[in-house]
C-alpha cells in the first residue's frame, strides 16, 4: 500500500510521483488534500491530490523541497512506500458551469489547480488559466494545463519566458479588456492570493483561494490550522481548504506561518547531517 510507482523531478526541488492509493483515487475530488506520514518517526504534513486515476487506483502528488519531510521524499525512489496517507480531507471544490472561470497557479499552486481547472473545464466553462513564476526554470505543468484551457497565458516575474510581470498584472489586463469573470480560483503563495484578491476586489469578482496554513491532523481536533475569514475562526482542514478570497484575513494568516520559520530551519540542517539528508540539493538549488 501506498507505493511510489513513478517519480520524477520536474523543476529546481520539485518532484511529482504517482502513488498507489485504491481508495483515496476512488473518493477523491477536486480540492481535497492528504495528510502523509514518510517513515515511522516522520512528522505529518498536507498535500493536495494533484491528479488522480480511478481505474489503475492511484493519485499523484506534487511536492517543493522546503522542510524535512519534502526534502526526504526527494530522496524516496520508484519501489519504496509511505508510511501513512489519510485522506481525501477537506472540502471538495464547488464545481458548476459558472460562465468564464480564471484560474491562477503560482509557483507550486500550479499543481493544486490542476485538478480544479480540469473539473472546470469539463463542467462546460470557458476556462482561462494564468500560469505565474519568478523566472522560466520555475514554471511547471504548462503543458498540463494547456490541454485543459480554453486559454493559457504564461507570466514570468523576470521576463523569461511568457508575459513580462506578474500574474496580477495579467489578471488586471483580462479585466481592463472588459471580460466578464465570473469565477476566480487562485492558488500560490500567500502573498500572491492576497495580490489577486487586491485586484478582483476593485472588479467585484467572486474569488476562492485554496489555503494551506499549519496543519497536524488534517480532521479539525487539533486546531493547528486555524484562520480567519469574515471575522471568524475557522479551520483549514476541515472548513476548508478553500474559502472566500475576499474575506481572508492575509495578514494574520503570513504571521502564522512564520511561527516556526526558526525550529524548521534547525531540523532541516539537522536532517541535512543524517546519511539520507546529504543526499538532498542545497535548498533553492537544482
Amino acid at each position: 500500500m501506498f507505493e511510489i510507482l513513478e517519480k520524477e523531478r520536474i523543476g529546481p526541488g520539485v518532484h511529482r510521483a504517482v502513488i498507489s492509493a485504491p481508495e483515496i483515487a476512488r473518493a477523491h475530488h477536486p480540492g481535497q488534500f492528504i495528510i502523509l506520514r514518510t517513515h515511522e518517526d516522520g512528522e505529518r504534513i498536507p498535500l493536495t491530490v494533484a491528479d488522480k486515476d480511478f481505474d489503475k487506483g492511484t493519485i499523484t502528488l506534487v511536492w517543493q523541497e522546503v522542510g524535512v519531510t519534502t526534502y526526504y521524499m526527494g530522496t524516496m525512489c520508484v519501489g519504496d512506500k509511505l508510511q501513512d496517507l489519510c485522506g481525501p480531507l477537506g472540502k471538495p471544490t464547488h464545481i458548476e458551469k459558472f460562465g468564464t472561470v480564471v484560474g491562477i497557479g503560482g509557483g507550486i499552486g500550479v499543481a493544486p489547480l490542476y485538478p480544479i481547472t480540469k473539473g472546470m473545464h469539463d463542467a462546460g466553462n470557458h476556462v482561462i488559466t494564468i500560469v505565474g513564476a519568478r523566472t522560466q526554470g520555475l514554471l511547471i505543468m504548462t503543458e498540463d494545463m494547456k490541454k485543459i484551457s480554453d486559454e493559457t497565458l504564461i507570466a514570468t516575474d523576470d521576463g523569461s519566458f511568457g508575459i513580462h510581470g506578474f500574474v496580477t498584472q495579467v489578471l488586471q489586463g483580462i479585466i481592463n479588456k472588459g471580460t466578464k469573470i465570473d469565477l476566480c480560483v487562485a492558488i500560490g503563495p500567500v502573498p500572491m492570493m492576497k495580490a489577486v484578491v487586491n485586484v478582483t476586489r476593485k472588479a467585484d469578482v467572486r474569488t476562492v483561494v485554496s489555503l494551506n496554513p499549519i496543519m497536524v491532523d488534517g480532521t479539525g481536533m487539533c486546531g493547528a490550522c486555524r484562520v480567519e475569514v469574515g471575522g471568524k475562526t475557522l479551520f483549514g482542514c476541515v472548513d476548508g481548504p478553500e474559502f472566500d478570497g475576499l474575506e481572508v484575513d492575509f495578514d494574520l494568516l503570513m504571521k502564522r506561518l512564520s511561527m516556526y520559520k526558526g525550529p524548521e530551519l534547525i531540523a532541516l540542517n539537522n536532517f541535512r547531517e543524517t546519511p539520507r539528508g546529504c543526499q538532498c540539493a542545497l535548498p533553492g538549488g537544482a
